[in-house]
């Protein structure tokens, strides 16, 4: 077996040390943060440009698992066109979104997943001594249902918060009646004096998330406001507060 020169291997750790430390950027942009398909309509536009200065292969696909899949075995119902394209640097291309006419509740929305893969050119000079990162961006698609109850935005205004106890757990609980998806980026309140902020999360229809506190606070008769905000159909992020339930 060949033996890899001394000053090689230094360059190859640094590059690839490079990559780990620095954030990945990607030149192919996704218009909007994410999409609404009404299902009375026969199809959706989805605009794509790249800001960068050089072309990319772009891929493109709709999966329906939060974790993310190849595109060989997403199985989303949708056709996506064009899936594979090249995209020059400051132009833009528009994706056609079609549902396929699956099964899906018709009382609640559902949520996949856009999956956009930006693959840079291979350096015109490159050797061994470079490192190439191809970057996905994800973003929500909700399918709509026609004629379901309520809007997005009295979802998000009518989430209850409840204070929860088992044994020695404690949690948040946040539950959505509404049919439709509820994106919170935030949410803060105070129990027992102390300040608590929890990330971002999504409360599916008629379902409720858990926001865990530590054990050794927070009775559970205690109440108070909480503050939140939430993402509406157009990405905008709104602001919310409503009681502490008991």
């Amino acid at each position: 077996m060949q033996r890899l020169a001394p000053q090689f291997l230094t360059r190859l750790l640094a590059a690839v040390l490079l990559a780990a430390t620095v954030p990945a950027q990607a030149n192919v942009v996704i218009t909007g943060t994410r999409i609404v398909y009404p299902a009375e309509q026969r199809e959706v536009t989805i605009r794509l440009d790249n800001v960068g200065k050089e072309p990319a292969l772009v891929q493109a696909w709709v999966d329906s698992t939060e974790a993310g899949t190849s595109p060989s075995k997403a199985d989303a119902p949708f056709l996506l066109t064009p899936p594979i394209f090249r995209l020059d640097p400051d132009k833009g291309q528009s994706l056609r979104l079609m549902f396929t006419g699956a099964t899906l509740p018709a009382d609640r929305e559902s949520v996949f997943w856009l999956n956009v893969l930006d693959v840079p050119p291979r350096p015109k000079a490159a050797d061994l001594n470079y490192v190439q990162l191809a970057i996905r961006s994800r973003i929500k698609l909700f399918y709509r249902p026609k004629a379901l109850p309520g809007s997005p935005e009295q979802a998000a205004q009518q989430l209850q918060w409840q204070l929860r106890s088992e044994g020695s757990r404690r949690w948040l609980q946040v539950r959505n009646n509404s049919a439709f998806h509820v994106s919170l980026t935030q949410a803060s309140t105070r129990i027992a004096g102390r300040g608590y902020r929890f990330s971002s999360e999504m409360v599916a229809p008629f379902s409720s998330r858990e926001l865990p506190l530590e054990a050794d606070e927070a009775a559970a008769a205690a109440s108070g406001q909480v503050s939140y905000q939430a993402i509406d159909d157009y990405g905008a992020t709104r602001d919310y507060q409503a009681p502490l339930l008991p």
